[in-house]
């Protein structure tokens, strides 16, 4: 997981069964090729390799193809047979050269460069916890009607969560699952309103549905807490508040469960599919996909990692779920010509390679339906890190910004949430941004319980309130240096889309 990791576009007319091809029709056939760090062949041949086979959905493709899996020496984990994805564990380091080459396999490929049980490297971002000190003083700073750690909750206020709370605090028929390294349901902020029977643990591509499965590892596996937190504490005099302090929020483990914390792409097409199945209208993505940044389509391990994971929210969308992602948090402009991505792979060694994001994606925020989230700071200018494009990014939230210093108590800029062990920190990124958006979202699914995904993200853009670009040379971390430029008008434009989302226009 990269850059402040984890983090970690239109309505759609084609059914999930289609290939790849079908599916993601905006994407060009040729991409620029993406190195592997390390070939299989310099893996040791007792290594243990997971693939993703993507196939044609009938029943006899399916079977013909589980047979030649077997055949080629690899050993299925898990079949969705519904989207045409088959995780597979195979020692031979051939095996996806040979299983492409089978009648019905329509892209195949390793979802990691690593050996299974291996793991790379990560930069989270620093946790800043709140201590016991801090929570007394905030606790003075409280007025009547809330919650005690709320006046440092600059984030609500911008977007009228405040206010919106008293008029409609959402539904519990609604739910949010954050996808991500997994969520305390222990913490008295989150219990109130988290919702077991839609929770599991997908780290192994296969959902596991033990209870408590879903909750983090350790302390440092803190993420997913704070996202949790950000959508829906409850507003029960305890802590913080959320921005949707009355709907059910769900965990789904994808996190692998060592220091690294990478999301791989089977667990998340684990967690798609099991959030579809389970009744959840919106799955809340603060992260990329591990182990690349960004794949490219002509690099047959990475062109199968996107069939994959847009096969599973493909999925999920037809069933009625809106996928709400992160942009990411290398300042980068996704709609330029070409990046640099120094991070990829992950999971191995890393190396510089320069791509088009035109034709190689960020997953799953470049995923078609899926609402692509930057992030503003308390000024409401785009922060420092966050990545943006024209025709990308679909909205904007609060993310946090330490440059951007708010007229709280504490005077930080970033957002103030919950943490693992009863706990409470800051943390900012594009990460943040987007369960404020999946939080805004689960509000108009409250006051619209009928809204398709596609309704509710026409809906988020509808309401949501867009700054335009700014007048002067955007300076994000007042160096002096020009760092991005906003491309677009004051109806969508490259930093915000449509608009910074709004709590309070979504309930009245």
């Amino acid at each position: 997981m990269a850059h402040l990791r984890p983090r970690r576009r239109l309505a759609l007319a084609v059914p999930v069964a289609l290939s790849l091809t079908a599916s993601l029709g905006f994407l060009p056939a040729a991409a620029q090729a993406a190195p592997r760090a390390e070939s299989a062949s310099q893996a040791a041949a007792a290594d243990t390799y997971a693939y993703l086979v993507n196939t044609k959905t009938d029943p006899y493709t399916i079977k013909s193809v589980k047979a030649a899996i077997k055949a080629a020496g690899g050993s299925v984990v898990v079949s969705y047979d519904r989207i045409g994805v088959i995780v597979v564990h195979s020692t031979d380091l051939d095996f996806a050269k040979k299983i492409r080459k089978v009648r019905g396999v329509q892209s195949a490929g390793a979802s990691r460069t690593s050996p299974v049980q291996a793991a790379g490297t990560t930069d989270e971002g620093a946790v800043q916890y709140l201590s016991k000190a801090g929570s007394a003083k905030l606790a003075k700073s409280a007025t009547a009607g809330e919650e005690p750690l709320e006046a440092d909750q600059w984030d609500l206020r911008a977007i009228g969560a405040d206010k919106a709370a008293a008029i409609d605090p959402g539904s519990k028929k609604v739910t949010v699952a954050v996808i991500d390294v997994g969520v305390d349901d222990t913490h008295p902020d989150i219990a109130p309103n988290f919702s077991p029977s839609q929770s599991a643990n997908c780290v192994s591509g296969k959902a596991d549905t033990t209870y408590g499965s879903w909750r983090p590892v350790d302390a440092d596996h803190y993420h997913g807490t704070h996202v949790a937190g950000e959508i829906a504490a409850a507003r029960n005099g305890i802590g913080v508040a959320g921005v949707a302090p009355g709907v059910k929020v769900a965990g789904i483990t994808v996190a692998q469960p060592d220091a690294n914390q990478l999301f791989f792409p089977e667990s998340v097409v684990c967690a798609f599919v099991f959030a579809a199945d389970h009744g959840v209208e919106i799955t809340n993505n603060s992260y990329y996909v591990d182990p690349w940044q960004y794949n490219c389509m002509d690099d047959p391990d990475q062109r199968a990692i996107v069939d994959a994971v847009n096969r599973a929210q493909l999925y999920a969308q037809h069933k009625g779920t809106l996928n709400v992602a992160a942009a990411g948090n290398s300042n980068d402009d996704l709609d330029s010509d070409a990046l640099v991505d120094a991070s990829s792979p992950d999971d191995s060694t890393p190396v510089n390679r320069t791509v088009d994001p035109h034709e190689c994606f960020d997953v799953p925020t470049q995923l078609p339906g899926v609402v692509t989230v930057s992030a503003t700071g308390v000024k409401g200018a785009k922060s420092y890190y966050s990545s943006y494009g024209y025709g990308v990014v679909d909205v904007a939230a609060p993310g946090g910004d330490k440059y951007q210093i708010p007229d709280t108590p504490s005077k930080n800029g970033r957002i103030l949430s919950t943490l693992p062990n009863n706990q409470y920190g800051y943390l900012q990124g594009t990460s943040m941004a987007t369960p404020h958006v999946a939080a805004v979202a689960a509000l108009l699914k409250s006051t619209h319980p009928w809204a398709t995904p596609s309704q509710l993200q026409a809906l988020l853009k509808a309401e949501a309130v867009n700054p335009g670009c700014p007048t002067d040379p955007y300076d994000g971390n007042g160096d002096g240096v020009v760092d991005a430029t906003c491309v677009g008008g004051k109806r969508v434009n490259g930093f915000y889309g449509f608009g910074i989302v709004s709590a309070l226009r979504a309930v009245k």
